[in-house]
């Protein structure tokens, strides 16, 4: 199977809704477009990857100030093993980070909501993966719906971060807040630099307040980890330089179900699902579907 191909869908529903995504996704581009920061709209349109043979879909949601192209080689691995996946847009992204900084964690989730209402139009069994902010929404998914997804991949989650900045993002957040409303703008500090592992799909400026929610979903997802009793597989990077290396084992020793299992990757950045390190990834990830007979065993 060729993974670069991504085969047409049946039915119209599932057309339609991947059309109002793709719709969506060109109008907030050309609303928040900046000269110099956003990133060709191929970098942040959504993505389905149809495969007829199998009613499993991975529902495979990106990270933080990134894009859909983040896990572009993750989910044509998946495809390649006879997968259909659908990689959604979070809010906020693909954009601008003027556009992500008035976004909430709750528009992430809303954007990953869509997404599974989609793979519900194709797919009888549906997966959740994520990477860093993204797998920290699919844990929140899962929890939400504890009996929608067959399993749950989470790669980085940002339970904590390591940057001294995140420590002081809610008080910075306050004092931005508190600028605007005595008209000071000027004295604000709404964004911080991003080292960014991919640059040419990750925003160069965090927002302030995309620390915050993304702190505060995952606090809500640390409180409800016991709730989730489907299969997981938690991956983590031992030397993340920007989610806490603990973050992983304290997510796996949290959760409820009895069917998790945890993988270190040994690796220095905090990119892991793009090249060749994801290979390592990838691996652990084919292992553990292969476990649950979620694709074939003996898959090539």
């Amino acid at each position: 199977m060729d993974p670069s191909l991504s085969l047409t869908p049946p039915g119209k529903t599932t057309g339609k809704l991947l059309a109002d995504e793709s719709a969506l996704f060109i109008n907030e581009y050309e609303k928040n477009y900046a000269a110099g920061e956003s990133k060709p709209p191929d970098v942040g349109m959504p993505f389905l990857l149809y495969a007829p043979q199998s009613d499993v879909g991975v529902l495979l949601i990106h990270g933080l100030m990134a894009a859909p192209e983040e896990v572009r080689e993750w989910a044509n691995f998946l495809y390649a093993k006879g997968l259909t996946v659908y990689a959604p847009r979070l809010s906020g992204h693909g954009t601008s980070s003027e556009d992500l900084s008035v976004r909430s964690y709750h528009d992430w989730l809303a954007s990953v909501d869509r997404g599974h209402a989609i793979l519900k139009t194709c797919c009888k069994k549906i997966l959740l993966a994520g990477f860093s902010t993204g797998a920290g929404l699919a844990l929140q998914s899962a929890i939400l719906k504890p009996h929608d997804f067959e399993a749950v991949i989470t790669v980085s989650a940002p339970l904590k971060f390591k940057s001294f900045s995140s420590s002081f993002a809610e008080l910075l957040n306050g004092f931005n807040h508190f600028c605007n409303l005595i008209g000071m703008d000027n004295l604000a500090r709404k964004f911080v630099k991003n080292d960014a592992d991919n640059p040419h799909i990750n925003y160069l400026l965090c927002p302030v307040s995309s620390f915050v929610q993304v702190k505060k979903l995952m606090r809500n997802v640390r409180q409800s980890l016991s709730e989730i009793d489907i299969p997981v597989l938690v991956i983590q990077a031992k030397n993340d330089p920007k989610v806490a290396p603990e973050s992983g084992p304290t997510i796996f020793q949290h959760l409820g179900s009895d069917k998790k299992h945890f993988a270190w990757v040994d690796y220095h950045m905090h990119g892991i699902v793009r090249g060749g390190i994801a290979l390592d990834v990838f691996k652990e990830v084919e292992s553990f579907l292969a476990a649950y007979i979620l694709i074939n065993p003996l898959s090539p």
